[in-house]
């Protein structure tokens, strides 16, 4: 054999093996998934889908997407082609026109010139793949999908809040594509009368408005797993602070804003409290000057100082990520041995405490805080403390009116949020329940008698006026039947639970109808949706200038 057929023949074997292999290999493949470079999503790849997941979801619960400076239902369709000229493609639809805005990667639908729905196709969110939203968001609220003659898509639809929703829109998984990456995202503004209250509440489970009819307490500085039941089982309406629970600000922040992210799919934001009045009863950490006591302000009786400090008391909480105050204190100091009210008051003078506290209030309320004004029908005549036992009154409704009720009611007519009512029994009243769980103290004085139609809350359920005399999911449901909407567990996860349960067994029972619950929840809901509370991540606290606002104040009080 010649030295040439020798060559030959060895490349023709050569070619023959590799032909071979590569059938081999090919009909040995996993036909169910793609190459191994296409299909590789590292650890690392999860966590950037992950980091840009939540601030899709941070974005969207304020109408928005990441890097896009449109805010839907809010920004005008004049404001965009002024900053990015005109679109690429215009289309008239049912719900508005769409304009594409291909060098911005975007797409936005239009309504009477105000932009509704926002949808971004920025190629680092069509990076993020199925199993990634649902392992950070959970399940979504409903799934639609979408086939036309270039596409076949599923959709994931979040209610991020009573105001937004959130779609993300992918190829419909398939054999083999099991975990599809996203073609694009879309914030929709809910339109006016679309998520009105009833129809939030039409969506809700009686668990979720029961939770929502409590504010719990938290124990220890750190989201611990049974506030994060609270949260996330038991849809609570919100939480209380003290002291104990907030160290420094950077750890009160980092809190609130774990909680915020644990309600992430509950259709409604938290109610996140303290009592923050200023004086002697302040619970925010970290070195803030003290503002002083309200009795201070009141021997000054300038209006315009308590506006200004009722702003700060606001801006104090907003800074840190609450929303919600339990300020002002309109109880009339009238009796010089009271031992729980005292210099939290403006004075003895209804007149001027109805002023002042006003003032306050409206300044609270100016910052976007919700502000609660306490301890109604009146704590400043009683001669012992409801923290540690049942205080007793003994006024009649007119002896109330010509000194207690006053403050109370010029307050109501301007403006409060929300109305909490002490333990404190009046028996020429109600001989049988203290104030907080008395039908004729919430329901015939406040509401029928004074027209108070918006939220009431009860004091704190654990406090000893209360457990020394009730087990407190008999408490709870007492005070619902009363007329209170919402029930202050400050303390104790398992009294919490207690209060939840009692609720629904009453429901259940048809001791309370649900109806009467709905109404509670209702005024929830309209006292959410009235200030826009939103679970928004809350930044660094400026402490600097927190207290440079607090020592500019003072230095006119001491004038």
């Amino acid at each position: 054999m010649s030295y040439k057929k020798i060559i030959y023949l060895l490349l023709s074997l050569t070619f023959i093996l590799i032909t071979l292999n590569y059938f081999f290999i090919e009909k040995t493949r996993d036909p169910n998934h793609s190459s191994q470079e296409d299909s590789a999503h590292t650890e690392e790849d999860e966590s950037s889908s992950g980091s840009s997941i939540k601030e899709v979801l941070s974005a969207a619960k304020e109408g928005k997407v990441p890097n896009i400076p449109i805010t839907a239902g809010m920004t005008q369709m004049d404001e965009i082609t002024d900053k990015w000229g005109k679109p690429d493609n215009s289309v008239q639809t049912e719900a508005g026109i769409y304009q594409d805005f291909s060098n911005h990667s975007t797409t936005v639908g239009s309504k009477d010139n105000v932009i509704f729905d926002v949808r971004s196709f920025d190629p680092v969110l069509q990076q993020i793949r199925l199993n990634d939203i649902k392992e950070v968001s959970g399940n979504p609220n409903a799934t639609k999908y979408y086939q036309d003659a270039s596409h076949d898509q599923i959709i994931f639809i979040y209610d991020v809040n009573s105001f937004y929703q959130l779609k993300w829109i992918l190829p419909k998984p398939s054999i083999e594509n099991k975990n599809p990456k996203v073609d694009h995202i879309s914030v929709i503004a809910q339109e006016k009368g679309d998520t009105g209250d009833s129809d939030i509440l039409s969506t809700m489970s009686l668990e979720e408005k029961v939770g929502q009819m409590i504010i719990a307490g938290v124990n220890g500085t750190q989201d611990g797993e049974n506030t994060k039941t609270l949260i996330q089982q038991h849809k609570v309406g919100g939480f209380i602070f003290f002291s104990d629970n907030l160290s420094g600000p950077r750890q009160t922040v980092q809190f609130l804003n774990k909680m915020k992210a644990d309600n992430v799919n509950n259709p409604l934001p938290l109610l996140l409290s303290v009592d923050q009045e200023g004086g002697k009863v302040t619970r925010l950490p970290g070195g803030l000057v003290n503002l002083p006591t309200n009795k201070k302000i009141g021997a000054l009786n300038d209006p315009n100082i308590s506006f200004e400090v009722g702003t700060i008391l606001g801006k104090e909480l907003k800074e840190y990520g609450f929303n919600l105050n339990f300020a002002p204190v309109l109880d009339v100091n009238s009796n010089p041995d009271n031992p729980v009210i005292g210099n939290r008051s403006f004075g003895d003078n209804p007149d001027v405490i109805s002023e002042l506290g006003i003032q306050t209030m409206k300044g609270i309320q100016s910052e976007g805080i919700l502000s609660t004004i306490k301890h109604f029908p009146g704590h400043g005549d009683t001669s012992v403390d409801s923290h540690l036992e049942l205080p007793v009154v003994n006024k009649s409704i007119q002896e109330l009116e010509s000194l207690e009720l006053i403050p109370f009611r010029e307050a109501i007519n301007s403006g409060a949020d929300l109305v909490m009512v002490a333990h404190i029994l009046l028996p020429k009243i109600d001989d049988t329940y203290p104030s907080s769980l008395s039908k004729s103290i919430i329901t015939d004085l406040l509401r029928k008698k004074m027209n108070y139609n918006g939220t009431v809350i009860t004091d704190d359920m654990t406090m000893k006026a209360i457990t020394n005399n009730y087990r407190m999911g008999q408490a709870t449901v007492q005070a619902v039947k009363a007329g209170s909407d919402l029930i202050l567990i400050a303390h104790d996860y398992n009294k919490a639970l207690s209060a939840i349960e009692a609720l629904k067994k009453a429901v259940q029972n048809g001791e309370i109808s649900e109806g009467r619950i709905d109404a509670s929840v209702n005024r929830i809901i309209e006292l959410k949706r009235a200030y826009k509370l939103e679970d928004i991540q809350t930044g660094e606290v400026d402490l600097t200038k927190l207290n440079q606002s607090i020592e500019s104040i003072n230095k006119k009080i001491e004038q």
